[in-house]
């Protein structure tokens, strides 16, 4: 079973397959922070920061797009730091961020999307992956814009994707290459397409057109996880142009992996992903003889 992705990965994506230093420590691995989780949806915030802890950065934190803690502690996830946004945004110890899932329009998240607008302008090497409602803010109050860097990932849906383009849905499905180059080109940073065979285009390179998953990530919160993973690999130092297109051969192959295993397609749940998504990449560090 591991052996086609082993071989993909070796070939396509080999900052998968590094073995990790003996004398490593949880710094080694960066530390991630997801601005999200409003009234309401805080497990959205949560669904991510378990995929980027499980995929290996070495510290999690979010950052609560609420008043109060919505809990004290994660139960199922003690490692992982609960604060509001407004106090994880006064960090100075986050390697890459996560905004957007589960964050709403309302004002108190128009408020935090400026407060990070402030920070990723002063911080010019920022690693951000922007998704959901933080995209939808961005479509709705274009002065935000100026906080995406050129390293930096947004990663809408073709109805985000269609806000952001100020075009239909149907436009942007019509011709979804077409779509990810405007993105990239209007957005100058790395541009993701979700869907059927999700596409990431890179300023200056061509398309990277996905080819794992099933229909079985067509399920709420699979969008979290893949922001997750995302930030994840960004904070263990895996550059951006590789992390977006590795990200999502990951995340679709943990899929396959799960219907390998009689999981799904049907009845597949988002956070099943993620112990398939360690799994997969532990196998990927091993050594194979081709």
């Amino acid at each position: 079973m591991w052996k086609p992705y082993q071989q993909f990965a070796q070939q396509h994506f080999p900052e998968l397959c590094q073995q990790r230093p003996v004398n490593s420590h949880k710094g080694t691995f960066g530390t991630v922070a997801i601005i999200g989780g409003s009234t309401g949806m805080s497990g959205a915030a949560i669904m991510a920061a378990q995929a980027a802890l499980k995929l290996g950065a070495g510290k999690v934190k979010i950052g609560f797009a609420q008043d109060s803690l919505p809990l004290p502690v994660l139960e199922a996830q003690p490692e992982i730091m609960l604060y509001t946004a407004q106090e994880v945004l006064q960090h100075t110890d986050i390697s890459a961020w996560s905004v957007g899932c589960g964050l709403d329009t309302n004002a108190r998240s128009l408020q935090l999307m400026q407060q990070a607008q402030q920070r990723f302008q002063a911080e010019v090497n920022s690693l951000v992956v922007w998704d959901a409602d933080a995209l939808n803010l961005l479509s709705l109050h274009p002065n935000l814009q100026t906080a995406i860097r050129k390293q930096h990932i947004i990663t809408p849906h073709p109805t985000e994707a269609a806000r952001l383009l100020k075009m239909s849905t149907a436009e942007i499905q019509a011709n979804r290459h077409a779509a990810v180059v405007k993105l990239c080109e209007r957005f100058a940073c790395i541009s993701m397409l979700k869907g059927h065979l999700s596409l990431v285009k890179i300023p200056n390179q061509t398309v990277y057109e996905n080819q794992t998953g099933n229909p079985g990530l067509a399920t709420a919160g699979s969008g979290d996880i893949l922001s997750g993973f995302m930030t994840s690999l960004l904070a263990q130092g895996i550059n951006p142009a590789i992390a977006a297109s590795a990200t999502v051969w990951l995340h679709g192959a943990a899929a396959e992996i799960l219907a390998l295993q009689n999981i799904g397609p049907i009845g597949m749940v988002a956070t099943e992903l993620v112990n398939a998504a360690r799994l997969l990449r532990n196998q990927l560090t091993l050594a194979i003889d081709f």
